[in-house]
């Protein structure tokens, strides 16, 4: 089989790695020692719910259970393309250890993938920021089991630069994403906090020119000023 996939151009499905979930808090270490980023304390896990009382309860049941006990507190999001995005936020702190953070984040996706509901995950966010005010999420996609840095600079434009500066220096700690076309925009999601304004629906975003605007046409001056002569002038005179 894997070499008709290999004759045919084919490749098999990438199985879904949760645990590669647990390499954040090292990257998070590694972060801050070598390029000063710490976390901010917010993380996220986005999905498409299901229709059905089913997904509805497993859903409140998840908040709750997270909401109940001592970790991030919980807050359910929904954005403008019909996904659903579970908000935990811990209290602020200078440490870089988001242990904690993660258990949950785990929890979350586990728990959806374990009820079956799986194929409705998306992703999940971890953001950073350091002491230039400089963000970027670590995007952990689902069903490709890898990570890839995404760092917004408002509107729909991204800090290249700093991704791959990001990408290098987490090499070690996570299974970064080597397709780069896969390393999808998120802007606008409501699910991490990195101050970029919430987007348009898809069909807003054109690419058009907005034509400039016309000029506003000049008084006509009255007769007999400056510009205006009071009668018309006489003809030249022959030679």
């Amino acid at each position: 089989m894997g070499f008709l996939r290999a004759l045919l151009g084919r490749s098999k499905p990438v199985k879904p790695d949760l645990d590669q979930l647990f390499g954040l808090p090292s990257a998070a270490i590694t972060l801050q020692a070598t390029a000063g980023f710490r976390p901010t304390g917010t993380g996220s896990v986005a999905f498409r719910a299901a229709e059905g009382q089913a997904f509805a309860s497993l859903q409140s049941e998840v908040t709750e259970l997270l909401n109940a006990d001592n970790g991030p507190k919980v807050e359910p999001r929904n954005d403008d393309y019909g996904y659903t995005w579970l908000m935990l936020h811990s209290p602020a702190t200078d440490s870089a250890d988001i242990s904690g953070l993660v258990t949950d984040i785990h929890a979350v996706n586990s728990t959806l993938e374990h009820a079956g509901f799986g194929p409705s995950l998306l992703c999940s966010l971890v953001t950073f920021t350091d002491d230039r005010d400089r963000r970027f999420a670590l995007v952990y996609l689902y069903k490709r089991g890898t990570f890839y840095p995404f760092a917004p600079l408002g509107g729909q434009r991204r800090d290249n630069a700093l991704e791959l500066q990001i990408e290098a220096a987490v090499g070690n700690d996570l299974a970064v994403e080597k397709d780069k076309s896969r390393w999808f925009p998120v802007y606008g999601a409501p699910a991490y906090d990195l101050r970029t304004p919430r987007p348009r629906r898809p069909e807003a975003i054109l690419d058009i020119q907005e034509a400039p605007p016309c000029p506003k046409p000049r008084p006509t001056p009255a007769t007999g000023s400056a510009m205006t002569p009071t009668s018309t002038p006489p003809p030249p005179r022959s030679p």
